[in-house]
């Protein structure tokens, strides 16, 4: 019997584009591997839920195991999944959202948990847990829609005495540098705050850091590995969406071009951060490093990254000795294995 993967991409998010790519390639890998059945799931854009152009729901009942289909021929029926993996990148797939359901149905998935996810999505809450368990963050400043409107003048007054300029202007809660605006004066940024908010109904400023743009894969649950460091060298002033996914000139360093103690040190602060932020089976750690003055700054965790053609994440791990067929079978692996110590923990409590 093969092991049905669902594989959930699409979804309610500014990367919905992204997630499609993604999950191409995720999709192809899988198909390779033997022992393996692929079921497709795509989520529109209105969060429809779709198995090979029919209706599909997860219900959060333990008891059903899989999809229950909800028109076609075989309307009525469930379709049993083994493991999910969830490749929505973005807001109702990689902050919680799927994860919380898929708990409630007792099914395995690849990633990060429900608080792991969450943390992991909002960069406001990400830098402040970092930040308290002493990993090296810059500074930033963020702010809700509601008090932009009360104080836009004052906010931008305090942006500038803080952070500076050039700072970075971003949702709180996206990825794939949708709504992000590197801005360099006082006068741009309303526009770029408006922009983010379209988004999300916070907004991040950070201070803008000059260091190189390393990244560093990390796989594993309670004793998870880091791969070879790489490097983004983008095409455009930053690593923006056009950058990432439609211009054809950034270029990627693998391995990245490091001291072997700056290798040592980015590999342990990624650990750090994925154990420290709860993740599971994967995550991508994104740095900002100056080897001159030896600094090293976390910029972000990602708990879905990018499994694209252009994508760090299975490059790293195949320049690290791991190929993408393997990379995919042993995060499987690992669903399944947070799926089976989470199943010993008890639910019911009788006092003696």
């Amino acid at each position: 019997m093969r092991k049905k993967i669902a594989v959930l991409y699409g979804g309610r998010s500014g990367e919905h584009e992204v997630s499609i790519s993604s999950a191409e390639a995720i999709m192809e890998g899988l198909e390779q591997i033997e022992d393996y059945e692929v079921v497709p799931v795509f989520i529109t854009k209105e969060g429809q839920w779709q198995l090979h152009g029919n209706r599909v729901a997860l219900l959060p009942d333990p008891a059903i195991g899989g999809l229950y289909l909800l028109d076609g021929e075989n309307r009525g029926n469930i379709v049993s999944i083994d493991v999910v993996f969830p490749v929505l990148h973005g807001t109702f797939g990689e902050d919680g959202t799927v994860q919380g359901l898929l708990e409630l149905a007792r099914i395995p998935y690849v990633g990060a948990g429900v608080a792991g996810s969450a943390i992991g999505m909002d960069k406001i809450f990400m830098k402040a847990a970092l930040k308290a368990f002493a990993l090296p963050v810059g500074d930033y400043l963020w702010f809700t829609a509601a008090r932009w409107e009360k104080a836009k003048n004052e906010l931008a007054e305090e942006i500038a005495v803080k952070l500076g300029f050039p700072c970075f202007v971003k949702p709180a809660n996206l990825g794939s540098s949708v709504g992000v605006n590197k801005v360099y004066a006082k006068s741009q940024l309303e526009p770029a705050v408006e922009e983010a908010l379209q988004y999300d109904h916070r907004v991040i400023v950070e201070k803008f850091l000059a260091g190189r743009e390393i990244e560093c894969s990390v796989l594993g649950n309670d004793e998870p590995k880091a791969s070879l460091p790489g490097e983004i060298v983008p095409c455009n002033d930053f690593y923006d969406y056009k950058a990432k996914y439609i211009d054809d000139g950034s270029t990627l360093i693998i391995p990245a071009e490091l001291k072997p103690e700056t290798v040592e040190q980015v590999q342990e602060l990624a650990v750090k951060a994925f154990l420290m932020l709860d993740c599971a089976g994967m995550a991508r750690v994104d740095f900002f490093v100056e080897e001159e003055q030896q600094k090293i700054w976390i910029n972000e965790i990602n708990t879905i990254p990018g499994f694209t053609d252009i994508s760090m994440y299975p490059k790293l791990w195949e320049a690290s000795g791991l190929p993408f067929p393997e990379l995919l079978r042993r995060l499987v692996e690992l669903a399944e294995e947070r799926a089976a110590k989470r199943a010993q923990l008890k639910t019911s409590f009788v006092p003696e």
